[in-house]
């Protein structure tokens, strides 16, 4: 409807509309997307030396960590590379860096600030770098599913199982309830830990590798598992259901992994003939269970780096890791190709660009502290304990 109609019918659009219009902004969801003083130019020619210069004028006093999701731009400037925890923990390393560069999203952040030392000081190049699937689980809704689990009288027997994909709250919340952390490559230990301590588990925030790790490496059934949606009242639950149940998955989802589907597969196999397909856990169930080969980011690139030459691979994952494991492997005769025909980007973790870290870099180089990310005292320690308990998992 064009603005003269809607004035023809005396009708005034909302903000909502207006914002979906792309004709207003929500402040509270645009976060980072200003800097003090301008970005440099994504055209600027410079930017790499710019870069280059910055780094080496802060030396050994920053420590630039680069998601594997991350583009190559941004990649090359990387001092490790990794998935999130290892970053993490690659930081808790270092603990002559005054300033630890996470090229990421904002939980990554966080989570590396919850292990570094009081004294180093935890940057994310753009505060709107977030990650949707975090964003699923808010503390108040999981402070309200809680009190749900107690009304059906179950609340004792829940251990909860946090991804580490999560904010520091829902962490937090994990750590104060007798919780762990996991990673796509250590759930099954996570869950059988977590039923050693209780009858039943609440996994947080991604449906998918809570559904996978239960039924694919611990034997459970579909029917163990139900399906709390905190947008409905009681998560649309009964309390039987919750009471049978062995497995509580919260309804949040990775928005890249969830794409794929059996279709993808099965066109690939098609176009294809003798392909190897390898997904990442947070796919959906269907697509996990269609494909040969399941693992994380480090699975996926080991499984890669042992496959022999000639070999042919279609991976489940974000863009820019199978991108850069495709230039990689050329040079070997490994065929590796992106599952989706359609093309995706992780768009949170590709906020993290060129432009940004140079203005990141420059700024600290200069002496200005920009986009700190600090967790609150109370929230880092249990959000601690959390990751501690992972940490002594066998």
């Amino acid at each position: 409807m064009t603005t003269a109609q809607t004035q023809v019918l005396d009708v005034q659009p909302t903000p909502l509309a207006l914002l979906l219009l792309g004709r207003e902004a929500d402040p509270r969801s645009e976060r980072g997307v200003e800097c003090p003083g301008d970005l440099p130019s994504p055209s600027d020619p410079n930017l790499v030396e710019r870069a280059r210069a910055a780094k080496e004028k802060l030396g050994s006093k920053v420590f630039v960590l680069g998601h594997h999701y991350q583009r190559d731009e941004v990649i090359q400037f990387a001092d490790v590379t990794g998935d999130s925890f290892k970053l993490a923990r690659d930081a808790a390393a270092r603990p002559e860096a005054e300033y630890i560069v996470f090229c990421g999203v904002h939980f990554m952040a966080e989570s590396a600030d919850i292990l570094t030392s009081d004294d180093q000081k935890v940057v994310l190049p753009d505060l709107a770098a977030g990650c949707s699937m975090a964003d699923m689980a808010t503390a108040e809704q999981v402070a309200e599913c809680w009190d749900v689990l107690t009304e059906a009288g179950v609340a004792e027997q829940v251990v909860p199982v946090s991804y580490m994909n999560s904010s520091a709250d829902i962490k937090a919340f994990t750590g104060k309830h007798g919780g762990t952390i996991c990673t796509s490559s250590n759930a099954e230990k996570a869950l059988n830990w977590a039923f050693e301590q209780g009858e039943k588990v609440l996994f947080l925030p991604d449906q998918h590798l809570g559904r996978n790790t239960a039924v694919r490496d611990l034997g459970m059934s579909l029917d163990d598992c139900v399906l709390y949606n905190p947008h409905k009242p009681n998560g649309g639950l009964t309390a039987e259901q919750l009471r049978n149940a062995k497995m509580i998955l919260w309804r949040g989802h990775c928005s890249v992994h969830g794409r794929f589907s059996v279709e993808s597969v099965e066109d690939v196999r098609a176009r294809i003939p003798g392909v190897n397909v390898l997904v990442h856990p947070e796919c959906k169930h269907e697509v996990v269970a269609a494909a040969d080969h399941v693992g994380s980011t480090e699975y996926i690139i080991k499984a890669l780096e042992a496959a022999p030459a000639g070999s042919k691979w279609a991976i489940g994952t974000e863009l820019n890791l199978v991108r850069r494991l495709a230039n990689r492997f050329a040079p070997e005769g490994k065929e590796i190709v992106f599952l989706d025909k359609t093309v995706c980007f992780c768009s949170t973790m590709n906020r993290i660009d060129l432009p940004h870290l140079v203005w990141t870099l420059e700024s600290l180089a200069e002496g200005n502290l920009v986009n700190r990310i600090e967790v609150d005292r109370e929230t880092e320690q249990f959000a601690k304990l959390a990751l501690e308990r992972m940490l002594a998992l066998p």
